[in-house]
């Protein structure tokens, strides 16, 4: 015979989500800062590293940046902060 469980998500209930608009696009990304983001995902960081190199092999006029937040699943204000100021874009890496 067959016995059920209960499961219970450990997060609680997720937050509101409002949507906001994207940044513009750029209309190159020759000689700008793109920053990669490493979110501490599974693999990501060896994801970064691969479109590190495609980015030199293929747009060598584009400088990365690898960046990574102090923990997962938590703001990075000082992170972004950052990035704002010194970068052109942001490409976050989720990880494989």
């Amino acid at each position: 015979m067959a016995q059920k469980i209960t499961v219970h998500d450990p997060r609680g209930y997720p937050p509101k989500v409002t949507g906001k608009q994207l940044a513009p696009r750029l209309e190159s990304l020759d000689g700008k800062v793109v920053y990669l983001v490493d979110c501490l995902f599974d693999n990501s960081e060896v994801f970064m590293d691969q479109l590190s190199q495609w980015f030199a092999e293929r747009l060598p006029r584009v400088e990365t940046r690898m960046i990574k937040p102090h923990a997962s699943w938590v703001d990075a204000p000082d992170m972004r902060a950052k990035i704002e100021s010194e970068g052109d874009a942001a490409i976050l890496g989720v990880g494989l």
